[in-house]
């Protein structure tokens, strides 16, 4: 059964307007974004703008600037191996660190994130798949109480996060073999098998390091 979803806000309509334009690369590079000319374009105020800002920020979409406009954010393949790195070291000391403390709330909450997984993959939504993807990984990034811990992983997978979307047309496949590794990390945790898991979530994200580089063919991304 599907979930009853409140109207989208103004905020949330001029989210997803910018994020598509800047995935779709109508919105380039370092391209400065006033909040004025943004209001003027989407026929809103300025107040929903900011907010949409601000998420798209939290997406490492764009760079919030002080005392002047926001702007594209800028990526490489570099850049995205880097978060990479990053992610591993964090997401799998996680797990050695927390596992014990996994609540009933939150593998029901994994469990929740993977139909919907499924759900978008069927719909051929990688776009709502890769934000899944994220979502999954920042839950369990909240299973222990080092709220640092939490925002370091958060900020890496924004980085990670702004790569796939830029190639989210050629993740069919990917999207497949994610949710399949995501529903193995979640079995082991439900079966309270620390090692099984952090084994499972090295090879995961082993394996999407592999899918990213694979799709950085010459001209995708630089």
């Amino acid at each position: 059964m599907k979930k009853i979803l409140p109207k989208e806000t103004l905020a949330d309509q001029a989210f997803k307007s910018i994020k598509d334009s800047i995935i779709a690369g109508k919105l380039e590079q370092n391209e400065e974004l006033p909040e004025e000319k943004l209001a003027m374009d989407l026929g809103i105020s300025r107040t929903p703008i900011r907010e949409a800002l601000k998420r798209l920020a939290a997406e490492g979409l764009i760079q919030l600037n002080k005392a002047k406009p926001a702007t594209v954010a800028t990526f490489s393949i570099v850049d995205g191996l880097h978060y990479m790195e990053i992610r591993r070291l964090l997401e799998i000391y996680n797990i050695d660190k927390n596992t014990d403390k996994v609540s009933e709330k939150i593998l029901y909450d994994l469990q929740n994130n993977l139909e919907e997984q499924l759900e978008s993959i069927n719909r051929n939504d990688f776009h709502s798949f890769i934000d899944l993807d994220r979502e999954f990984h920042l839950i369990l990034a909240s299973i222990g109480d080092n709220k640092k811990l939490v925002e370091l992983i958060h900020d890496s997978n924004a980085g990670v996060n702004r790569a796939f979307l830029i190639l989210s047309n050629t993740l069919q496949v990917s999207a497949e073999e994610a949710y399949n590794e995501h529903t193995k990390i979640l079995k082991a945790l439900q079966n309270h098998q620390k090692d099984l898991a952090k084994q499972l979530m090295t090879s995961h994200l082993d394996n999407v390091e592999k899918r990213f580089l694979s799709y950085c063919t010459q001209g995708e991304m630089k």
